[in-house]
This record gives structure tokens, C-alpha cells and sequence, in this order.
């Protein structure tokens, strides 16, 4: 192990509940190396810990230990475990969910639960809501300095136990692609949808071309334009839109100095969906 140990969580760092995880883990080893996805996570969205484990797993090093507490089912049946990716990063976490996106777009080799009578912080089992300070960050830490292998986490499991939340199913035709708008990138109000580059690509767009773009609610249209498609924001004017390919290779939508979700009040998930389609007579 590399001694890199990364956090993510929906707790905020409005309180202590962080520095508490931070604590625990250099309480194992003072030489970790500790650094953060984010604790910005929306309170119980497990989809959104799921995406941002995947927007940045891939960029550290292998054998970096990633704990990932998104859990609204703490203290329940929901089972707490730690994968081993297919290109060697490992990553503790509740089994509700939040390894979707790595499974489906990174691959899993392997799955263990901890072992919680060997692998959770003395004197804490009655303590039923802070697994992340007292499973997770405890059992990340000591994964992460060598203090225990993989094996010693706790009994392998079945990769087809891997709990996975229902993603939203592109549909193209011959002209069109539609997928759901997934999250924001959310300091700028960009939309970040579940088509990838290679569906929108399939439709014989170029830099250039303007794409027919509708965004739904449900079935109520709330935006339709034709939009330019460009490399980067630079190639619309301030104030425009622009659909452009994000940093996780999918097709995403813009506006060059300004927030595309607070400008038509749009949010992300199931009830959110957009169409890019050919202009006729392209």
C-alpha cells in the first residue's frame, strides 16, 4: 500500500464528524497521507457518492484506500465492506449502492466485508451511527498503512451481492440520444448527463454543428434551443450555451460564464431528462 488514504462523506464540515474520521486514521499510522474527495456530498444521496467516486477514483495512484460514507441505513443490516477495483484501488464503504458507477464503468475484482470483531475501533460496539469513524476510517486507515492485507479485512463475498442503484437507460434513434441529466458540476451550474461521448459522437456531430437540445421534467419541456457544439467554453460568446464533453468523457451542457442549472431552474436525477438531436437538414 502506498499509505494514501482518501475521504469522502455527506457529513459537511460544519462539526467535528470529519476531523473525528482524520483523528482515527492518523491514531493508526501518523504517516498516512490524507486527502479528501469531498464532504459536500447531498445529505443521503447515495447516487451522487457513487458518481463522485467515479469522476475521481481512477486519477490516484494504485493501491490508494478510498472511504466513502454516504449511508443513510447506518446501524441496519446493510452490509460494510471493502473492494478491491480492477486496476488496484480499494475502497470502504456501506454496500448500499455507492459502487455502482465503479462497477459498471471501472470493474470490481473482489469483495469483502469487514470483519467487524477484528476490524472496528475498540470499544465502539455500541455505538451504531458512526460507522464512519469507527469502521470505516478505523479499517481504511489500517488497510492503507499495511497494518492489515486485503485478506484480513474479513470473508470474501460474492461480486453478484454488490449492491447497485438502477441507472437510467439511454435511447437513441436515428437522429437523437437521450439520457438523464445525472449531477451538476456544481460550482458552475453545468449539467452533466449519462450520454457518453461515443452515443453523441454516433450521430455525426462535429465541433460546430448546432445540436437541437430539450430538457424534460417528467414530460414538461422546460428548455429547448439549438445550442452550439464546442471543445471548450472559450468558443461561445459570455452568456451563451454551449454542449461540450466533460472530464469523465459524457456529454454535458454549459453556459460560458454562467450556470445553466440556476438560469432554467433545472436539478438532477430520475425526473430529468435531455435530447440531442440533428438539426434537419443537416
Amino acid at each position: 500500500m502506498n499509505k494514501f488514504l482518501v475521504f469522502q462523506s455527506d457529513f459537511g464540515l460544519v462539526d467535528g464528524a470529519v476531523s473525528a474520521m482524520e483523528g482515527v486514521a492518523y491514531g493508526i499510522d501518523a504517516d498516512l497521507k490524507i486527502s479528501h474527495v469531498t464532504h459536500d456530498i447531498t445529505p443521503y444521496n447515495i447516487f451522487e457518492g457513487s458518481y463522485r467516486l467515479f469522476q475521481t477514483l481512477e486519477y490516484w495512484p494504485k493501491g490508494t484506500v478510498f472511504v466513502s460514507v454516504v449511508d443513510p441505513g447506518v446501524g441496519s443490516d446493510r452490509k460494510s465492506v471493502v473492494v478491491k477495483t480492477k486496476h488496484d484501488r480499494y475502497i470502504v464503504t456501506p454496500n448500499n449502492g455507492t459502487l455502482t458507477h465503479i462497477n459498471r464503468f471501472v470493474g470490481i475484482d473482489e469483495i469483502r466485508e469487514i470483519e467487524e470483531s477484528v476490524n472496528r475501533r475498540k470499544d465502539t460496539e455500541l455505538s451504531y451511527t458512526f460507522h464512519g469513524r469507527d469502521v470505516y476510517a478505523y479499517t481504511g486507515a489500517k488497510l492503507a498503512a499495511g497494518k492489515i492485507s486485503y485478506q484480513e479485512v474479513g470473508p470474501q463475498m460474492s461480486l453478484e451481492e454488490i449492491v447497485e442503484l438502477e441507472l437510467f437507460s439511454n435511447v437513441r434513434t436515428d437522429d437523437s440520444v437521450t439520457g438523464q441529466i445525472d449531477i451538476l458540476d456544481v460550482r458552475f451550474g453545468s449539467l452533466w448527463t449519462s450520454i457518453s461521448f461515443e452515443e453523441f459522437a454516433e450521430l455525426g456531430f462535429k465541433f460546430n454543428d448546432m445540436v437541437e437540445v430539450q430538457i424534460f421534467n417528467n414530460t414538461t419541456m422546460v428548455y429547448s434551443n439549438r445550442v452550439i457544439y464546442g471543445k471548450s467554453f472559450a468558443d461561445v460568446s459570455v452568456g451563451m450555451p454551449i454542449v461540450y464533453m466533460n472530464s469523465v468523457y459524457h456529454m454535458a451542457l454549459a453556459i460560458n460564464q454562467g450556470s445553466f442549472a440556476k438560469a432554467y431552474a433545472i436539478k438532477v436525477g430520475k425526473p430529468w431528462t435531455v435530447v440531442f438531436k440533428r438539426v434537419d437538414g443537416r
